[in-house]
């Protein structure tokens, strides 16, 4: 493989935190069968918060045919400036297509980052002006957002060498907030003990700091000591017959002709065993990490002399030509290195103190307004309760209106009373009953058909008897 089209495999694999386990890696990684399988083959995360437009452009890109010829042929510089994406007019239509859409979808992405970003800081319903905030964004051309042209594939890359060849120095500034924040949490638990209690935490903390120091010898990294040691402990071969050209395609793992910074990583794993042990407590693994990418950064400086990231045969067979490869200084471990100064300590304690006030006025924020919310889900129940009284009171009014028997109360009485009758009505049931005088008329006289009872009735007894005493006289 060319070593321009390993520039793009190492945008995409040259910001790894974590080395790979070479022992882990599947048969594809280990001997890819296109171009996309070792630009992926690590399937990581550079940290690029447009890593997977990246990847997914480069993708896109290895299947035409023509631009992969060009990008096998182009010169590093040319692909590094951006020059190389004046090929992309040349590409076929259906190239340009997939391309056109990956490039709405990033800009729908970032449209709606920008939104929740300036919702979280300003509140929702605020107007915002996207297309000056995407002017900001370096990786994409924002005028026209709907095509991928020349200048996107241009940006693209210049973007991505950037932002990766800040990436280690990032790191280091992540990893000196680390140590500065262990330093403030021990000073601060300090502060809680009585004055024997500190004593002996002091004395403890002293102990393990000369108890993690005390280790073998860390070779040069890059040196020949150094490689000559993996070269016996690593590979089992004899030191006496040590050849550059045989370790370095001993080690160019995925066979594409140069050591990428992973691989480069995987040699120092003998000399950082020797300062740090996983069991131990005084041994901080991330401290380790930091130390192996110390280790990297010195071999890309004195061997990769065309800053591509990467190390071909060519340059790792000069490098053994020289003084410093023959016989190095000493090299200096993490712990014997001022990682950060007072000065800074105070400074980051500092912001720490702004932040957790901060953090503190949210925490009383969001405390009231739980409390409102709190106040006025209660006069919702209030409320709630108070109309739910008014419907049963409508429903029995309506039932007592269509005369129902209203429900009784506590007493067995009725709720509900009958209307007044009228005044003449109350009048005339108050006047005494008068005695009329009788009045014979056709229906007193005997044997009148009136008296007569009814056919199949059975006067009672005492109405025969009337009648027989009326029929003596």
């Amino acid at each position: 493989m060319e070593l321009c089209c390993c520039f793009l495999a190492g945008l995409l694999v040259s910001a790894m935190a974590v080395p790979i386990d070479r022992s882990k890696k599947t048969e594809k990684q280990i001997k890819p069968e296109t171009p996309s399988d070792w630009l992926f083959a690590a399937e990581q995360d550079t940290g690029l918060y447009y890593d997977r437009y990246l990847r997914e452009v480069i993708d896109v890109l290895e299947t035409d045919t023509h631009f992969r010829e060009k990008l096998q042929t182009a010169d590093v510089e040319d692909i590094k400036s951006g020059k190389l994406s004046t090929e992309l007019d040349f590409v076929s239509h259906h190239i340009r297509t997939r391309l056109d859409e990956l490039k709405r979808q990033e800009v729908s992405r970032l449209r709606m980052l920008i939104k929740a970003k300036m919702d979280a800081e300003q509140g929702e319903n605020v107007q915002i002006d996207h297309l000056n905030l995407l002017k900001q964004i370096e990786h994409l051309d924002p005028k026209n957002s709907h095509t991928f042209e020349a200048r996107d594939l241009e940006l693209l890359i210049r973007a991505a060498t950037k932002d990766l060849e800040h990436y280690d120095e990032a790191h280091h500034e992540e990893f000196k907030r680390y140590e500065m924040l262990k330093e403030h949490e021990r000073r601060e638990y300090l502060k809680s003990l009585d004055e024997e209690k500190r004593q002996t935490e002091e004395a403890r903390f002293e102990e393990m700091k000369q108890k993690h120091k005390e280790h073998p010898k860390v070779n040069v990294p890059g040196s020949r000591d150094q490689l000559k040691e993996v070269w016996e402990e690593t590979d089992g071969l004899d030191p006496s017959e040590f050849n550059p050209k045989t370790f370095f395609k001993l080690h160019d793992t995925n066979n594409d002709g140069v050591l990428d910074e992973q691989e480069l990583e995987a040699l120092f794993t003998k000399e950082l065993e020797k300062v740090y042990d996983p069991k131990n407590e005084e041994d901080d693994m991330m401290e380790m990490e930091e130390e192996r990418l110390r280790m990297r950064e010195h071999v890309m400086n004195e061997v990769d002399t065309n800053k591509d990231r990467l190390v071909s045969l060519e340059e790792f067979l000069k490098s053994t030509e020289k003084k410093e490869f023959l016989e190095p200084e000493e090299w200096e471990t993490l712990d014997e290195t001022q990682i950060y100064t007072e000065d800074e300590l105070r400074q980051y304690e500092r912001e720490l103190t702004e932040q957790e006030a901060e953090i503190n006025q949210k925490v009383e924020q969001l405390r009231r307004e739980h409390e409102d919310l709190q106040r006025r889900q209660s006069e919702l129940d209030a409320q709630k309760k108070e109309y739910q009284q008014a419907l049963l009171h409508m429903e029995q009014k309506k039932s007592q209106q269509k005369g129902e028997i209203p429900p009784s109360g506590p007493g067995g009485e009725l709720k509900f009373q009958p209307p007044e009758a009228p005044a003449d009505v109350r009048a005339l049931a108050n006047e005494p009953a008068q005695v009329q005088p009788e009045v014979e008329t056709l229906d007193h006289v005997p044997g009148h058909p009136a008296d007569q009872p009814a056919p199949g009735h059975d006067p009672d007894p005492g109405e025969k008897r009337s009648e027989a005493a009326d029929l003596s006289q």
